[in-house]
């Protein structure tokens, strides 16, 4: 998922803001502890996360794939006061990780996990959402796509992460390669679905902007 040499890399993370000192914390123990710790948004992706929420102002946000919480508190940090997260994951064996950093952030009461497969939680939510992060699953992307644009109020932004996906999009598409195949068609549903307007930013692993008409 790296496109850009470790130089460059560098140099974006030094001229961004800095990491907050629990995020390092979290990133730190995450590669310490947990498996597939570059799954993590980690310090440039998660300062994207947040300048974008704090332009938002949010007051009801989704995220679809927990993890161990990183990116879900980088989008707390432009939730409005009276705000909530629901972030939906399907690893029992993190909550009580991701609960001991939600806790020890601001927003620790305003954070309501779920724990189970999202296409079956996201139906319950009554709820009318400002920001989505999907990080989850790419084979669901379009079953989350869908259940959760009439949700959304007008103007609303979705984030979709790892919608390049380590370049294998511009790749012959390998016979059983399912994740792919279903993030090609979601790149084109994004771009094609007039409900939206997109803008794909080549960030990390890629990281869509779309926008609720």
């Amino acid at each position: 998922m790296h496109f850009l040499s470790q130089d460059l890399e560098d140099y974006i993370e030094q001229h961004s803001e800095n990491e907050p000192e629990l995020l390092a914390q979290l990133n730190k123990e995450t590669y310490q502890k947990i498996l597939l710790p570059r799954m993590l948004s980690g310090h440039f992706q998660g300062r994207v996360l947040s300048m974008l929420s704090k332009l938002i102002r949010p007051v009801n946000i989704l995220e679809i794939g927990t993890y161990t919480g990183y990116s879900g508190l980088c989008l707390c940090e432009g939730m409005q006061e009276n705000g909530q997260l629901h972030t939906i994951d399907i690893k029992e064996e993190l909550v009580d990780f991701q609960r001991k950093y939600f806790d020890k952030s601001p927003w620790g009461n305003q954070i309501v996990q779920h724990l189970g497969e999202a296409v079956n939680i996201i139906p319950n939510l009554d709820l009318k959402l400002d920001l989505v992060f999907i990080d989850a699953d790419k084979e669901n992307y379009i079953n989350y796509f869908n259940l959760i644009v009439p949700k959304m109020n007008k103007g609303g932004i979705i984030l979709s992460d790892n919608v390049l996906w380590s370049g294998k999009v511009v790749l012959p598409l390998e016979k059983n390669d399912l994740s792919t195949k279903i993030l090609l068609e979601y790149n084109l549903l994004l771009k094609n679905d007039p409900r939206v307007e997109t803008v794909l930013l080549p960030i990390r692993d890629g990281l869509t902007v779309s926008r609720l008409l």
